[in-house]
């Protein structure tokens, strides 16, 4: 049997089950304008706490969506552990993504992830596809919910 043998068996199990939740990640305003400088994304419902706080129903400034999607890998790490002979994991695609509420500076993100499918794409590789829902600590509904797929490499 080999190593990707191995691990799909082991992930097949989990299908429908939840794989594990990261720590929670601090979104504050110096996060939110790092990521702002990085994609030319300076709207002012993200830059500007003055102006958001008086112009929007946000109460202040929010975090770009792709901010809190950006840190699906940070959440990963904290959930996923390597699988025996695992050579290295790729991000491989969204099927869905889906923003659901804002998240305010200030605010913590954490995800939650489940095993949704997988296939055995050769004796090297798997596909797996995981639903993630990161949650806004306090808050009743998610920033975002995502099918993400992943590719795992093993060794032959």
């Amino acid at each position: 049997m080999t190593y990707a043998s191995t691990a799909y068996e082991s992930l097949k199990a989990l299908q429908g089950s939840e794989i594990g939740v990261s720590n929670w990640i601090q979104i504050d305003q110096k996060m939110i304008d790092a990521f702002a400088a990085v994609t030319l994304d300076d709207q002012f419902i993200h830059t500007d706490p003055e102006r958001a706080k008086v112009e929007t129903s946000f109460g202040g400034t929010i975090a770009h969506g792709f901010l809190i999607l950006s840190l699906a890998s940070r959440f990963a790490f904290d959930c996923f552990s390597d699988h025996p002979g695992q050579v290295m994991g790729m991000n491989y695609g969204f099927d869905k993504v889906r923003f659901l509420a804002p998240v305010a500076s200030g605010s913590r993100v954490r995800g939650r992830f489940f095993a949704s499918a997988v296939v055995r794409k050769s004796d090297t590789q798997i596909l797996q596809t995981s639903s993630l829902v990161v949650e806004v600590e306090k808050a009743e509904k998610p920033a975002l919910v995502a099918d993400w797929l992943t590719m795992t490499f093993f060794k032959s």
